[in-house]
């Protein structure tokens, strides 16, 4: 198992979807809803393909249905990319469809897109899982496509000399938080009243009580060793 501490910078923007941030996304999207009219025998079909193509990033967003942030990183969007846009090249290539069979296939491509981001990004954070101590990874935020990182702890130590060095990376990565947290208050309490970083999803998780905020003026290697033991 791995502690997942998704610590990600990113601003509030509306949801656009993981496809959206591939820089071939607009030039493909664009093509597509612009041949949409040649692609059924039904004249019917081609408003349902249009809406399709159109609400195709916040749709993929309604969809992902994660529980965790929808980060994702470069590597996995290119793959994603390149799978989407062979089966609707493939799609495209044909003549003119029989009656919904076009926009049945959209409904296909979509979903298999969706199951694919969400692989994508689950996979990344297992990866955790065969690491030992905090590890970061650089990502995209399919929220706004904002450059973004993950930051990890994993417990893949295979002695007690990398779990010791593993507990005092994490000791030493929560004490720069909560040191930067601090200072970003002190800044920013007299023109900005009451703001400061957002605390990290595990120093609030009911399963790490021990190290929430409150305890980690004190909190020693020791302290940090058997919390992490514990649960």
């Amino acid at each position: 198992m791995a502690l997942l501490l998704c610590l990600v910078g990113v601003t509030a923007a509306l949801a656009q979807g993981c496809l959206h941030c591939h820089s071939k996304f607009s030039e493909k999207f664009s093509f597509y809803r612009h041949h949409v009219n040649l692609k059924s025998w039904w004249v019917g079909d081609i408003p349902v393909s249009g809406a399709l193509l159109t609400d195709w990033s916040d749709d993929t967003m309604k969809e992902l249905h994660l529980a965790i942030p929808a980060e994702i990183t470069r590597e996995k969007l290119d793959q994603v990319a390149t799978a989407v846009y062979q089966r609707m090249d493939q799609l495209y290539q044909g003549k003119m469809y029989f009656p919904e069979y076009f926009p049945n296939e959209l409904r296909n491509i979509f979903r298999e897109q969706v199951h694919l981001i969400q692989n994508a990004i689950i996979e990344s954070r297992l990866d955790c899982q065969r690491r030992c101590g905090i590890f970061q990874y650089e990502t995209i935020s399919c929220n706004n496509c904002t450059d973004s990182h993950v930051t990890c702890f994993g417990y893949n130590c295979e002695s007690s000399e990398q779990w010791e060095s593993a507990v005092q990376g994490l000791l030493n990565y929560i004490n720069n938080w909560h040191k930067q947290d601090v200072s970003m208050r002190l800044r920013s309490s007299s023109s900005w009243p009451g703001t400061h970083r957002a605390t990290p999803a595990f120093l609030v998780s009911p399963a790490f009580r021990c190290l929430e905020p409150p305890h980690l003026a004190n909190l020693t290697l020791e302290d940090a060793a058997e919390c992490l033991k514990q649960h």
